[in-house]
């Protein structure tokens, strides 16, 4: 691949935005794709993207575009950063030009109907492409005002690593390797679940110690889970596990915490995704995660709280009360786990 080759970057949210003029910054020629003309129109005359990353300068070297097809035969590496619920819609009818592409997934989410992670999507729209994910506390907004931060990219495809490290990688943003593709990225959706109660804590004056049980206990939850499904122990606590729990939890610029924190000051959920005007993948992720762990009969006391919060009119004390009854065994999974 040579050094002219643009890199594609698809979808025009704040963290595509933010990796798009990361690529730029290291000298790389940018076509970031997104389906509003409007948006791309903007982008190209103001370089901002005033919807989801005011006040931050687009650097010349990314160009806006809506043209896909042409954008997708241009570039070999492509960073998708599109909503979870868009993916398949925006890939499946272009399916044909991912044939042996690097295709590396950006988003944290989950599919309500099948239970797949993106690279698990991408993988059935365009089995022949070389998949990769990036995942880590990476808070599109301070990537984009070169906060030091640290991330992980992860596939079985060492190459495809390489490449990701040696054109992300600079003066703020340093790149990590894993093997653990699904560790990783299951981490990456997972933690979006627990954000949205650490932000309701956060809003209903909790303790520290409270948050803090929170955010350790979650963290034993979606290991666990995770493992049951075949992940890396030890994934979690990486970047992609406790870094990126640590983030979402605590941060006020987390879209999950700001769902959670708005809950926590009485607005009704509908209400609190409408004043995020963006979405909060973990609003999404909770009723399938729930589910499937009832299916799979992995006992997760915090994500069926959460779901009794949101969906059947439980508070968040409730919740905590009922946490608290429940019989203490281990502190650390994996050494002898079953119990909050």
């Amino acid at each position: 691949m040579t050094q002219q080759q643009p890199i594609a970057v698809l979808g025009g949210g704040s963290f595509g935005t933010a990796i798009a003029n990361l690529l730029a910054q290291n000298g790389h020629r940018v076509l970031h794709w997104m389906r509003d003309p409007v948006q791309a129109e903007a982008i190209r005359t103001q370089r901002e993207n005033p919807r989801y990353l005011k006040g931050v300068k687009v650097l010349d070297g990314v160009e806006p575009t809506t043209e896909l097809p042409a954008v997708l035969s241009a570039c070999e590496l492509a960073f998708v950063a599109l909503p979870s619920s868009a993916l398949r819609q925006v890939l499946q009818p272009v399916s044909g030009l991912l044939a042996g592409k690097l295709l590396v997934s950006t988003t944290k989410g989950i599919e309500a109907q099948t239970f797949k992670l993106m690279s698990e999507i991408i993988e059935e729209v365009a089995p022949q492409a070389r998949i990769g994910v990036l995942s880590g506390p990476n808070l599109a907004k301070e990537i984009a005002a070169h906060t030091l931060t640290a991330t992980v990219v992860a596939s079985e495809d060492e190459e495809l690593c390489r490449r990701v490290q040696e054109v992300l990688h600079g003066r703020t943003f340093r790149v990590y390797a894993s093997a653990d593709r699904f560790g990783v990225e299951l981490g990456g959706a997972l933690k979006n679940v627990y954000a949205i109660m650490a932000g309701m804590a956060a809003a209903l004056g909790m303790g520290e110690n409270t948050k803090s049980m929170l955010i350790t206990r979650a963290l034993a939850e979606m290991t666990r889970f995770a493992v049951h499904l075949g992940a890396n122990p030890m994934t979690f606590l990486g970047l992609a596990g406790v870094g990126d729990l640590i983030v979402t939890c605590s941060s006020p610029k987390s879209r999950n915490y700001q769902v959670g924190f708005a809950l926590g000051e009485g607005l009704s959920l509908q209400e609190a995704v409408d004043r995020l005007g963006e979405v909060a993948e973990g609003v999404n992720t909770i009723k399938v995660l729930k589910a499937k762990a009832e299916e799979l009969q992995v006992y997760m006391p915090l994500v069926a709280g959460l779901h009794a919060i949101l969906f059947e009119g439980r508070t968040l004390d409730q919740v905590i009360q009922a946490l608290m009854r429940a019989e203490p065994k281990t502190d650390v999974d994996f050494i002898s786990a079953t119990d909050f």
